[in-house]
């Protein structure tokens, strides 16, 4: 009977108390296992992250690059180029084609910096900054779009069209600003901080 109380400070039994938490505890022991097992599969490895994002970008641009060449891309641009207040002034001095050649060369130049940046991190920076002009420029579009928002449904915030393509440039834009922050932290370590920095990501990758 003794047992069945409250103990002294109004608990009940440790058994008791604790069959509440079951799906509590049982959730804490997966996600642990979870994390066991993505640490072991090299999640936590030194830099893998930054390589990652770095190799991500360098694909991005040279397909999107690519596109650039044809006439189909550059008829597609026309919605974008007419309504962005900051590349609007491309079609009057390069024309329609021209000025998606012009966004070819520049998306194959930034991707070709940031690939170069795997080993020169002053190159990587040039990169990273005529990345984040790049999406800066394609992010003030949003705002100009016409039929971006989709009356049927209420209008802004439902986005349809061109405005739903252009939102992936503010993930776009946010990749640019690490990279760009990446790369200046370590263009701006002497050589022998350098060291010492890569010595610590070594003994602490997380």
């Amino acid at each position: 009977m003794k047992d069945t109380y409250p103990n002294k400070v109004g608990l009940a039994p440790a058994a008791t108390a604790g069959s509440g938490n079951a799906p509590a505890l049982i959730f804490n022991e997966l996600m642990n296992l979870l994390i066991k097992i993505l640490v072991r599969l090299g999640i936590l490895k030194k830099d893998l992250d930054y390589h990652l994002v770095r190799a991500s970008m360098v694909i991005i641009y040279f397909f999107f690059g690519y596109q650039k060449w044809f006439p189909y891309e550059a008829q597609g641009l026309i919605p974008f180029f007419k309504n962005g207040p900051l590349i609007s002034w491309m079609y009057p001095v390069f024309g329609v084609q021209g000025s998606s050649w012009f966004l070819g060369v520049s998306e194959w130049l930034f991707g070709a910096l940031l690939f170069l940046g795997f080993w020169n991190k002053k190159l990587g920076i040039l990169g990273a900054l005529g990345s984040c002009v790049t999406f800066i420029m394609t992010i003030t579009i949003i705002p100009f779009m016409p039929d971006g928002w989709n009356v049927a449904a209420g209008g802004f915030p439902a986005m349809q069209g061109n405005v739903a393509f252009l939102m992936k440039d503010l993930v776009l834009f946010a990749v640019s600003v690490y990279l760009l922050n990446q790369d200046v932290a370590r263009a701006s370590l002497s050589p022998e901080s350098a060291r010492a920095y890569s010595d610590h990501k070594k003994q602490n990758p997380a």
